[in-house]
């Protein structure tokens, strides 16, 4: 695996929870949190299967 795949997963789970917790109990910031989610799945994306290229 990729080192930049596992953050970006790291980083679009996290996001996914922020979401998560803005829906249940909104708090100030929430919105970073739909950033922090697109951003990731963007990086997601980009970085998938680049290791595997030789």
């Amino acid at each position: 695996m990729d080192r930049t795949f596992l953050a970006a997963a790291a980083l679009t789970a996290l996001s996914l929870v922020g979401y998560v917790v803005g829906v249940v109990a909104p708090y100030p910031g929430r919105e970073a949190s739909i950033v922090g989610l697109l951003a990731g799945l963007a990086l997601v994306a980009v970085s998938y299967g680049r290791g595997e290229r030789a």
